[in-house]
């Protein structure tokens, strides 16, 4: 029997946005605000959200020729746990890559009054699986995400 290796993170990222609760609220609730920013890139094969407790999310992309996986399917399922209307979203997830699961994380979405503005505290705490990315990689992620949300609110 081989040995597991399972590496366990915890990392938080906070945003400003010039726009309130409501606006940053609606881009992480609505299924075609979140798909503009969270599934526009890589073209993806499918995005679905049903947002409610309960509710699943799932997306999958096949990894392009310019990624080290060309043709590889990632899966990412995921249920909301729990939604506070323009204060929190908690998101349980699991990422598969080539039909082998690499992540289970859970993702927390704060939402906070900033000036004129909102604040936004993302806390994502995973296990990592054999054959993952790994942390950094992930937050890199999350970052060019949040990239993303940002552009997507200034339209």
């Amino acid at each position: 029997m081989s040995q597991s290796t399972v590496l366990h993170d915890t990392f938080t990222i906070e945003r400003s946005y010039p726009k309130g609760r409501a606006r940053v609220f609606a881009y992480l609730a609505d299924p075609a605000k979140k798909r503009r920013w969270y599934a526009a890139s890589d073209a993806p094969d499918a995005f679905e959200m049903d947002f409610r407790e309960g509710g699943a999310e799932k997306s999958r992309t096949v990894m392009g020729a310019d990624t080290p996986f060309p043709g590889v399917v990632l899966a990412n399922d995921g249920v909301f746990e729990d939604i506070v209307p323009e204060v929190r979203i908690v998101l349980a997830t699991s990422m598969k890559m080539g039909g082998r699961r690499i992540s289970s994380s859970l993702i927390t979405f704060e939402l906070f009054d900033e000036g004129d503005g909102a604040k936004l505290i993302l806390t994502h705490q995973a296990c990592f699986y054999e054959g993952s990315g790994g942390a950094e990689m992930r937050q890199r992620g999350w970052n060019a995400l949040l990239d993303r949300l940002s552009q997507a609110m200034a339209d």
